[in-house]
């Protein structure tokens, strides 16, 4: 396939590479430029926390590293940035307190940092965006500059993901290039 064959249509969604090679409507398969990395989009899923809150996330990967690049849009839109962590990374003991208490404190100690608890809900996650939704509960909490944040999910009465990250500015993505167009 060469170069030229991407733009030509066929019976999927016409690829327009003026309109569609923006940050917000990247595929599987896409790549992007970030902090001197280039990075292929391996997921796409979408979050629904009700009453209109819906987010956009892409797992993408750069050699052995996974990241997750979120936007969100409320009033305005944000992007975020991060990885999976360990739930034991977490001080103290995390899901022990949320089993027992329905919630988790409302600070905890990540890496030596202090992060506060800033939101959580529940929510609904549709893998590749469509089909069945999984339902989680999630706590968010955010450092004293409000620059990085941690997130628990709850996905069971004992399953926990956790994740750090930092928020990021749209422009700091650049070289968006489309790959075989299958996502």
């Amino acid at each position: 396939m060469g170069f030229m064959d991407l733009f030509k249509k066929d019976d999927k969604e016409a690829f327009d590479p003026l309109k569609d090679l923006q940050l917000s409507k990247l595929r599987v398969g896409f790549y992007v430029d970030y902090d001197m990395k280039t990075w292929e989009v391996k997921g796409y899923n979408r979050y629904d926390f009700g009453e209109g809150y819906v987010t956009d996330e892409w797992e993408l990967v750069s050699g052995r590293e996974k990241w997750y690049l979120e936007r969100a849009e409320d009033d305005e839109v944000e992007w975020t940035f991060s990885k999976k962590i360990p739930i034991g990374a977490i001080e103290g003991q995390i899901r022990q307190h949320i089993i027992d208490h329905d919630d988790p404190p409302e600070q905890i100690i990540c890496k030596s940092k202090t992060y506060y608890l800033d939101e959580s809900g529940p929510g609904r996650m549709y893998e590749n965006g469509t089909g069945s939704p999984k339902e989680f509960i999630y706590w968010d909490f955010i450092d004293d500059d409000d620059e990085h944040f941690v997130t628990i999910e709850q996905w069971g009465e004992t399953e926990f993901e956790a994740a750090e990250g930092y928020y990021v500015e749209e422009y700091q993505f650049t070289n968006i290039l489309p790959g075989e167009l299958n996502g």
